[in-house]
């Protein structure tokens, strides 16, 4: 996956360093939000919203934020008018990264995204221009060690995934996206440890990034991730893991503020 599970523990563990600060339920709440305006307040049959809580849950949000966030999506509070939209664009090297946001004010967020990437080595490029690149999948990954690698293979394909591949740290299983649920259900059916667990975008394609432009590359994708607008960030970059653990050890988990956190840091929030 070109580094995509080692880049995913990476995410990770800056979710955690957000969480500290209250930065991740800023995302979480507005995905809650944004889910129930869509599809509705009930969980049980909005499939996007039942991810939405399960983030909110895995990162300690309380019962009631969650509670508010779903009355504001389906209109029994009032709330901020969420959108969707995606940028598409190209990093360092000529990677492609495409950009989820879900913002009240696009012209803004525009804005603000088109800065980071030209700041750090990269471009805004028209709809379309990278996303043919990509396919929707559901993507699980198991730590190795956590269980037999033919065991996990055998058991993940009589489940309905789609492929199965086995990096340097992980197992990772590849699934459709209407198969997802029933691959991951069945996984911590049998008590296997799932290490991450999204609907996400893999390459059907990969660039080489090598040691000398891995940092710039990281450095801008930490960035995008880091503004309160971004869901999700998906590129193709193919990043050795070595140097990605190298970079993970010095620099990683450092992350910068956002423009809107350096406007509004002299005032108080009222997220």
């Amino acid at each position: 996956m070109g580094g995509h599970s080692h880049w995913a523990g990476i995410k990770h563990k800056k979710a955690v360093v957000d969480a500290k600060r209250g930065k991740i339920f800023t995302k979480i709440i507005k995905e809650i939000t944004i889910a129930a305006k869509l599809g509705g307040g009930d969980a049980d049959s909005n499939p996007r919203l039942r991810t939405a809580i399960e983030a909110a849950k895995n990162a300690n949000m309380p019962q009631d934020n969650i509670k508010r966030a779903i009355m504001r999506g389906t209109g029994q509070l009032p709330g901020t008018n969420y959108e969707d939209i995606t940028y598409e664009g190209y990093g360092p090297c000529g990677i492609a990264i495409l950009i989820e946001i879900t913002t009240d004010n696009k012209n803004r967020s525009f804005s603000e995204i088109r800065k980071i990437m030209e700041t750090r080595g990269g471009n805004i490029g028209t709809s379309g221009c990278v996303s043919w690149i990509f396919e929707k999948k559901g993507y699980i990954t198991v730590e190795r060690g956590e269980i037999n690698e033919e065991k996990l293979m055998d058991l993940a394909i009589e489940l309905g995934a789609e492929d199965f591949k086995s990096s340097q740290k992980f197992y990772e299983i590849i699934t459709l996206p209407d198969n997802f649920e029933a691959v991951r259900g069945g996984l911590e059916s049998k008590k296997i440890k799932i290490n991450t667990a999204e609907i996400t975008m893999l390459p059907k394609n990969e660039v080489k990034v090598d040691r000398d432009k891995a940092k710039q590359v990281i450095d801008l994708m930490n960035a995008l991730e880091d503004h309160d607008d971004v869901k999700n960030v998906y590129s193709n970059f193919d990043i050795p893991d070595e140097v990605l653990a190298e970079l993970d050890e010095c620099c990683l988990l450092y992350t910068s503020p956002s423009p809107r956190d350096l406007s509004t840091s002299r005032m108080p929030s009222s997220a």
